[in-house]
């Protein structure tokens, strides 16, 4: 799909959920993942909230997407990423 396409029109907030284990590391790495994709991107709009056993952890990143590609390349690593168990 072109992104003249999509339906979404950029630029854009766009939220991406992520979720790890609690105890990994992962808040820390999926930070640093969204950073090298929007290197602006201001910690007051991240969410996490931590499962009700602690054992887990989600986290809602809502970005400035500016293009399609931008956010297929920031999926891509966020998948790539070992700790991650899923991506919204």
């Amino acid at each position: 799909m072109r992104e003249s396409e999509s339906l979404l029109e950029f630029p854009c907030d766009f939220p991406i959920k992520a979720m790890g284990r609690a105890d990994s590391g992962f808040e820390s790495m999926a930070l640093t993942i969204v950073r090298r994709h929007v290197p602006d991107f201001d910690t007051e709009r991240m969410h996490s909230a931590v499962s009700r056993n602690g054992n887990y952890i989600s986290i809602t990143f809502t970005i400035r997407a500016t293009s399609r590609e931008q956010l297929d390349d920031l999926y891509r690593e966020l998948t790539a990423c070992d700790e991650l168990l899923l991506v919204l």
